[in-house]
């Protein structure tokens, strides 16, 4: 393997199962399926535009180790739109990645995988939440991962100082989390870069840059490693319920699948 397929492999974003691994997992239908759905858009000048397709790697990756799922490779390029303008940014439409994550959940399901958990890295991927809610509405089980109050336990037992609404974008939290699962990709210059804007209440209408020039919402510079640590395994401990929910009253355990 060279080239982006040995990178891609060494930040650990193409699983290495083969089918006969997926096959004895899925024989009861209980391993939900794990996608971690990223994005490729601009993080300020230290952290790359891959910065949310890493983040959600790290986080199924964290599950993957601690609970049987099916780990699937991310969905690298979503719903940037707001981060137009900036060089390297590149979006799909709401209609494609909605259509893409159908796709893999029907693929899934014949393949025998009955449940599939989104692992968001990206806040601008609104689509997600419409896509869980009509699948379970069809009798489908997908479930979005982490909700807010996910983060907001791991960000409380990481001991990380700023507040969700103010960490939006390249802040303590990300930042954190690349500086313990791939320091090699954070550049220097995340100590001074700390640029706060609360009220963002045009966001979707004007965008990142009218809230920022630096294209950074929050205070990377109180990212640490052991905080990307914990948050990780804060976060991995929060997923059993999820796990829970999507295995509970399965529909091949009452006489057939509804998917």
């Amino acid at each position: 393997m060279s080239g982006s397929g040995a990178r891609e492999a060494a930040h650990g974003l193409v699983p290495a199962d083969t089918t006969e691994e997926v096959r004895a997992r899925a024989a009861d239908g209980s391993a939900p399926a794990v996608l971690p759905v990223g994005s490729y858009e601009q993080h300020g000048p230290y952290l790359p535009l891959a910065t949310d397709t890493l983040v959600a790697c790290a986080i199924a990756r964290e599950i993957a180790a601690r609970h049987p799922v099916h780990l699937l490779p991310p969905v690298t390029v979503s719903c940037s739109h707001e981060h137009a303008g900036w060089p390297g940014t590149v979006s799909i439409s709401s209609v494609t990645l909605h259509a893409v994550v159908r796709d893999i959940a029907d693929s899934l399901r014949r393949s025998g995988v009955r449940s599939l958990v989104l692992v968001n890295g990206h806040g601008g991927n609104y689509v997600l939440g419409n896509a869980v809610q009509e699948a379970g509405a069809r009798g489908e089980r997908m479930a979005l991962f982490p909700a807010a109050e996910d983060w907001e336990t791991a960000r409380e037992r990481a001991g990380i100082a700023t507040s969700l609404l103010t960490d939006m974008h390249a802040g303590e939290i990300e930042t954190s989390i690349l500086l313990h699962a791939h320091p090699d990709q954070v550049r220097p210059g995340f100590e001074s870069a700390d640029h706060t804007a609360d009220d963002r209440r045009h966001l979707l209408t004007a965008g990142m840059s009218a809230y920022t020039d630096s294209g950074v919402i929050g205070r990377p510079s109180l990212g640490s490693a052991e905080k990307g640590r914990i948050l990780l395994e804060s976060l991995a401990e929060s997923f059993g319920a999820y796990a829970a929910l999507l295995g509970a009253d399965r529909p091949d355990a009452a006489g057939g699948d509804r998917g």
